[in-house]
């Protein structure tokens, strides 16, 4: 038997993967790619036994485009004091939000730059004004690095910051900023961003205040495999410490992986293709056993392989993604609506249902009609 087969046959039985068996898993070639990937499916049918792949309708709102991170790899951001940076006024931000609820939109997600010149209260009230008007919107918004230079701008607690957003009408967090959890390549890409560990103390002291967030890896920076190993280890810690001490907060909803996209940035990197992507999200599938849910990233890596990923260890499709400008930015502009994204999951042989940011099922789409969540709990 081949050490992948071993590494295979364990994590079908149940056993924990271990950082030797991650890397393993990385090291193969792409001749060990399908058995990789069969093998992440059976534990995504485990975990999701219904024929069923899940999206959300949602829309990226990116409020502010001035940043003072200066990540390398992101084509997005201005310098503060740039002609071309810009604060989108509320009721643009609020007209957005109309137009996302009016054709059945549920998650908004909010995220810009780390702008050096928006105050604390600038988001408290933003986020009260926003749920007056759109109680049921769920605010899935704001990267971790946003979250940090709120907590520097108001002088609290990183637990006092995150309770007060709450309290103003957060829902949860995106896993934006994780890039590459070691820091080695955190400092080479961003050295201006937080330590890996700053990423997951946030994300922890989200949980413990009841804020569900979900995960994210981006590869091709450079990294090494053991660095990618380290990421997803550290991220299935982090979900046994919410676990372990019985925090109100779900932790990490959801995993996301995608590839760099090098284009218009200061960061030259050769673009990574399927192979790799689907590598990432079988092996993700197979070593974080507490996180339920593996989202496929169609944005970065475009439908067809979105619907491939969906065999590979992703249960869901992501975000119908009204409006996106960050990826775009760096010259990738993968756009899907509703009935692609269903016309998609059917191909993949699977039946579309649209969810919430909690992966509640909203409602399924059979070949001729919706059926309403209310008909599924009844039948």
């Amino acid at each position: 038997m081949s050490t992948i087969d071993a590494i295979l046959d364990k994590a079908l039985a149940g056993e924990r993967l271990t950082f030797e068996d991650g890397l393993a898993l990385w090291e193969s070639d792409d001749s060990e790619l399908e058995k990789i990937g069969a093998a992440a499916n059976q534990i995504m049918l485990r975990h999701h036994p219904e024929p069923m792949a899940t999206f959300v309708i949602g829309r990226n709102i990116n409020y502010t485009n001035v940043c003072d991170v200066y990540c390398r790899f992101c084509a997005f951001y201005r310098k503060p004091g740039s002609p071309e940076g810009y604060v989108l006024p509320d009721e643009v931000i609020l007209q957005k939000i109309q137009e996302t609820v009016d054709v059945g939109g549920t998650e908004i997600l909010m995220q810009g730059g780390v702008n050096p010149d928006l105050p604390f209260d600038y988001y408290l009230n933003l986020l009260r004004k926003i749920k007056a008007r759109f109680p049921d919107i769920t605010m899935h918004s704001f990267s971790v690095a946003e979250i940090e230079k709120m907590k520097q701008l108001s002088g609290l607690s990183m637990e006092e910051t995150l309770r007060r957003l709450k309290e103003a009408g957060l829902d949860s967090l995106p896993g934006a900023g994780a890039e590459i959890l070691d820091d080695r390549t955190r400092r080479k890409i961003s050295r201006l961003k937080g330590s890996w560990k700053d990423w997951i103390d946030t994300m922890t002291t989200a949980h413990k205040v009841g804020l569900n967030t979900t995960a994210t890896m981006v590869i091709g920076f450079g990294e090494s495999n053991e660095e990618r190993v380290l990421h997803l280890l550290r991220l299935r810690d982090a979900q046994d410490v919410c676990i372990r001490e019985g925090y109100p907060s779900a932790g990490f909803l959801a995993f996301i992986v995608w590839t760099f996209q090098p284009d218009n940035t200061n960061l030259k990197r050769e673009r990574l293709g399927a192979n790799d992507y689907l590598k990432a999200v079988a092996i993700a599938r197979l070593m974080l056993d507490n996180i339920k849910n593996l989202q496929s990233s169609w944005v970065t890596m475009g439908a067809d392989v979105g619907k491939r990923s969906l065999h590979f260890g992703c249960n869901d499709f992501g975000s119908t993604m009204m409006e996106e400008n960050v990826v775009s930015a760096a010259g990738t502009t993968h756009k899907v609506n509703i009935e692609q994204i269903t016309r998609l999951i059917r191909e993949a042989g699977k039946i579309p249902a649209q969810r919430d940011t909690k992966y509640r099922i909203l409602r399924v789409f059979d070949e001729q009609t919706v059926i309403d969540r209310d008909f599924i709990m009844q039948n």
